[in-house]
Order: structure tokens, then C-alpha cells, then sequence
């Protein structure tokens, strides 16, 4: 088994690595900077740039199995021009990948797909739990992200390859997103929830995302799942939550969503957006999760 990963030096793709290591598989990674090409220890390098249609084809050789996780952060404010990279750094990395595959015919041995997608395409509702079966919304800016990158991830198919799209939700690690952006707010008490808190977070821990990563591939999952814990809550629970952990408890009013607004302008959707999104399907599959509620998931990375 060889893996060829795309966004491996991410916050994901780091531990990605980091336990395939472990499991002594064998490692390519696609990246645009050149410099970094030597940059994960015990893993390969390839040069990559998705806006010249650049791709240096020996990354492919040998490898059985592709991790698709390239992606500029959401976590940005949404200027204009910023809105342009998110977009393009997953579906023209995409359509790359789709159009070097199909160059490959006859010469590669990729058999299997595991592509990043978010639960972001999915409607913002309080109150039902969706399944990957909601019919899902175009009308926001994210939502026709994930719409167009899962179209490009749906043109690398070939009848030798199988591809399978987690929609992933909230992701929880010590060393990036939103656990290590308010811990510190965490642990002097300055939490508060946004808006009426009612808004469903879907989380899942890193370290059960790289297990459901790799699963995935050696098990050769086809279609959509839900990459999220079977245990969401509401974004008040989670910011309670988030202050137990490190000692602390919320006790400021909730930040009014007009303030939230003007601070974070439309990339503040991300903060009122409710998500409630099933884990059913992944469980079906026999997936298990090391850390299915939050409080030990929080436990774990404090």
C-alpha cells in the first residue's frame, strides 16, 4: 500500500502522516511550495501548482490509494480575493488530479479515493438531524464551494476506482482550529456563546478523523459519509464545554450577532450556521470512535 496525500502539510495531513508512520506505509505527498518538498520527515515530495495545471506525474508511481485534503482555510475573513483562493485551492486542485488520473490510464495502480468535503453544503437548520441523504443547498457562498468540489472529486472516477467524500465538520486539535484559537479565551472565562447558541456544532476529533482517513482507504468505503462524532451539540453546550476543560466556566452574556457580524463580516455565517448531521452511516460501516462525546474529546486535547 502506497498513499499519495494532498494537503499534507495541513493541520490534518500533518497527523495523517504522522500515523500512517506508524503503520509503516509508504508516503507521497503533492505540494505548491517547492521548498517544503523536503519537509515531512519519512514521506516523499512532489511539486504541484493547480492554477498552471502543474503536476510532476511521478507522484503517482506505485501508489494504490489517494487522501485529497488540499484546501485553503475557511477560517479567514472572506475578502473577495480570499474567497477566490478557498474556491480554487479545492476544485482547480481537483480538476488537476481528475485530468493527471486520466493521463495515468494504463499505468497507474490507483485503486481508491478518500476526498475531503465539509457539512457545509448541507442546509443551516436548528432542530432536525440530516443524513447524507438532505437535499443540500447551493445559495451560499460555502455551500457552492462544496457543491463544485465534490463535482470535480466525482470526475476522478474510473471503473477501477473507487471514491468515497467525508463531509467533515468541526475539527478538534490542540494545534489548530477552533480548540486552539479560544482556549486561551477558555482559560481566563472569556467564552461566551454567539447569537442564541442554539446553533448545532458537528465536531469530530483529529485523531478520529485520521483513523476514519485511513479506514477508508483500506477498506475502500465508496459514495458519501458524514465525518463527524454521533454525539453533536449545540454551539452554548460546546462553549460550556470547552470552558470545563480548561478550568474555566462561561458566565458572560451572549455576543450579539450584529457585533459578530461587523468583526468577522461574511465569513460570520461559519459562527451562526447550525449544523446537527448524523454519524449513522459511518457507524453502519462498523467505524468506532475513540472519542464520541465531547467532554473526552476536550479532555483529551487540554
Amino acid at each position: 500500500m502506497k498513499i499519495l496525500i494532498t494537503g499534507a502539510t495541513g493541520l490534518v495531513g500533518k497527523a495523517l502522516v504522522e500515523e500512517l508512520k506508524t503503520q509503516q506505509i509508504s508516503i507521497h505527498f503533492l505540494s505548491t511550495n517547492k521548498t517544503k518538498l523536503s519537509s515531512l520527515s519519512g514521506a516523499k515530495g512532489f511539486y504541484w501548482n493547480p492554477r498552471t495545471e502543474e503536476i510532476d506525474s511521478a507522484c503517482f508511481e506505485g501508489v494504490t490509494h489517494l487522501i485529497h485534503l488540499a484546501g485553503a482555510s475557511i477560517s479567514k475573513r472572506w475578502t473577495k480575493s480570499y474567497q477566490k483562493e478557498i474556491w480554487e485551492s479545492r476544485v482547480l486542485g481537483t480538476h488537476l488530479l481528475a485530468k493527471a488520473i486520466k493521463e495515468q490510464v494504463g499505468t497507474h495502480q490507483l485503486k481508491q479515493i478518500v476526498a475531503a468535503s465539509a457539512v457545509g453544503c448541507y442546509p443551516s437548520r436548528f432542530e432536525s438531524i440530516q443524513t447524507e441523504e438532505a437535499v443540500l443547498q447551493s445559495d451560499t457562498f460555502l455551500a457552492s464551494v462544496v457543491h463544485d468540489w465534490e463535482q470535480a472529486i466525482d470526475a476522478c472516477k474510473a471503473p477501477s476506482i473507487n471514491v468515497v467524500k467525508l463531509r467533515i465538520g468541526l475539527v478538534l486539535s490542540p494545534l489548530g482550529g477552533v480548540v486552539a484559537a479560544l482556549k486561551w479565551m477558555a482559560k481566563v472565562g472569556l467564552l461566551t456563546a454567539l447569537g442564541n447558541g442554539k446553533q448545532g456544532q458537528s465536531w469530530i476529533h483529529i485523531d478520529d478523523l485520521v483513523k476514519m482517513l485511513i479506514t477508508a482507504s483500506q477498506q475502500q468505503w465508496e459514495g458519501v459519509y458524514n465525518a463527524v462524532s454521533p454525539h453533536p451539540v449545540s454551539q452554548k453546550q460546546f462553549m460550556h464545554a470547552l470552558a470545563k476543560a480548561y478550568g474555566s466556566f462561561v458566565w458572560l452574556p451572549p455576543a450579539p450577532k450584529v457585533v459578530i457580524q461587523l468583526l468577522y463580516g461574511k465569513m460570520s455565517v461559519l459562527l451562526f450556521n447550525s449544523h446537527w448531521i448524523s454519524a449513522e452511516k459511518v457507524l453502519d460501516k462498523g467505524f468506532r470512535f475513540k472519542y464520541p462525546h465531547l467532554e473526552e474529546a476536550l479532555s483529551n486535547l487540554s
